[in-house]
């Protein structure tokens, strides 16, 4: 794709900064001490604001634009949607969104071929708990510490970051447990293998505790993504799911952000060869380019609702606008090898190019992550593993990790930055230059993070 020739004009942006200033209520922001960028364009993997700044995006907008920004395919299919049919009920047979539906169902694993669209996906895990509680007839959702489901009434209340606290007044019967994550292991362990099986013995003697005939289902994240990326240790998913099958809980796989191509897979149950009973799903399944989202739901589930009405329903459920994108994307991901070049990008760029850093730079403990999907997990001391700022800090505590967003910032990276990690992850179509392009920035503002090591 030929760069986007950008025309400063800041007279322009000033007067949209303006506009927000005095309009736009801003999400999980103290409205009075934010300074949002003025974003005059995309294109691909870059943006840029009115000055003429042109900014490499290594966090996919909020980790969606699977494709990049203005992918030619799918803003012809939008346009070509919203001249034949813009928009119509969902309780009608609409030719797009069937065929959104095929698409999807043909990807997802096992016998997940019902689909249920949502517009995104906190409402996608909001329904997915619904129907786990309706088909079972118990209460009770186990979740795990470092998640994050969404922001509506019942996904806030399942999350396990910070951003639960001010809401957590709600949804009855969610019970938190510890996922594994061995570099900062609540179980001890010293070993993958060891902190698999203790964090399997730990979510069983949770259900035993919690009483398995009141418990629906168990929600994990594939991979977390906002809570820093973790990928399960070889068994752990696989142990989920005897254990659900043992006590006939649903288990439910959230894939908002590590389905459609991110991990390098499809969808990164296939990384672990489990197959959930309800798997949600958003972001990447039309890249955000129109809002969509929804749950895959299994046949035994499905079946449920054959002649009892499921109690549910969005306004624009299977959008076709939404639908068209989403074909659009399946297409062009099919197409373009999407799915394999971030798999490739994972292997033999990233992933190595990422470890190299960490070898240089004191401020980085640990690498982990899979296909365009990782974390660099920022320390103060790596024998210690003090991260380099408190957890959830914020003002002055905070400094160091906006220090290195500056940096990034100022090398022409826009960084992903939550609590102390930075998180690697670009488009799932990012060429080998763009992400070489990419860890040179990550390097100089590296440089700025290690100032702050011990």
């Amino acid at each position: 794709m030929t760069p986007h020739v950008i025309e400063p004009d800041p007279q322009a942006g000033a007067a949209v900064k303006a506009a927000d200033r005095a309009h736009v209520f801003h999400s999980w922001s103290a409205q009075g001490l934010i300074d949002p960028l003025a974003v005059a364009g995309a294109e691909g993997s870059y943006f840029w604001d009115y000055d003429g700044n042109r900014y490499l995006d290594f966090t996919s907008g909020l980790v969606y634009t699977n494709i990049g920004y203005q992918h030619p395919r799918v803003v012809a299919a939008i346009q070509e949607q919203a001249a034949k049919l813009t928009t119509f009920a969902p309780a009608f047979a609409i030719d797009v969104r069937s065929e959104a539906a095929r698409l999807i169902a043909e990807r997802t694993p096992g016998d997940l071929d019902k689909i249920f669209f949502t517009n995104g996906g906190a409402e996608a895990v909001e329904n997915a708990v619904r129907m786990a509680r309706l088909h079972t007839g118990r209460t009770k959702v186990l979740s795990a510490y470092r998640s994050y489901h969404g922001a509506t009434s019942t996904a806030i209340n399942l999350t396990g970051d910070p951003r639960r606290w001010a809401s957590d007044n709600g949804s009855a019967g969610v019970v938190r447990f510890w996922a594994p994550f061995l570099y900062r292991s609540p179980f001890y362990a010293t070993t993958e293998a060891e902190e698999s099986a203790r964090a399997l013995q730990h979510l069983e003697d949770t259900i035993a505790f919690e009483g398995p005939a009141t418990i629906a289902a168990i929600i994990l994240e594939t991979v977390p993504g906002t809570a820093g990326i973790m990928t399960p240790p070889p068994g752990y998913l696989a142990g989920v799911r005897e254990i659900c099958d043992k006590y006939g809980i649903v288990f439910v796989l959230d894939e908002v952000m590590a389905g459609f191509g991110r991990t390098g897979k499809w969808f990164a149950a296939e990384h672990f060869d489990v197959v959930p009973d309800l798997m949600t799903f958003a972001k990447g399944v039309n890249s955000g380019y129109v809002p969509l989202g929804g749950v895959a739901i299994n046949a035994e589930i499905a079946a449920t609702f054959d002649k009892r009405p499921y109690p549910g329903g969005l306004t624009y459920s299977g959008h076709p606008l939404a639908c068209a994108a989403a074909v659009a994307t399946i297409q062009v991901m099919e197409d373009e090898k999407v799915v394999e070049n971030a798999a490739h990008i994972g292997e033999n760029v990233l992933g190595p190019g990422l470890r190299e850093l960490a070898e240089r730079h004191p401020s980085v403990g640990e690498v982990r992550g899979m296909g365009v999907f990782w974390a660099l997990d920022l320390v103060k001391n790596r024998e210690t593993r003090e991260p380099l700022v408190p957890y959830n800090a914020a003002g002055e505590a905070n400094a160091p990790m906006a220090a290195f967003g500056a940096a990034a910032k100022k090398n022409g990276l826009w960084p992903f930055v939550n609590m102390n990690r930075t998180h690697a992850v670009p488009a799932c179509n990012v060429t080998e230059a763009e992400a070489k392009e990419g860890l040179a920035a990550l390097d100089a503002a590296l440089a700025v993070a290690d100032e702050h090591t011990a």
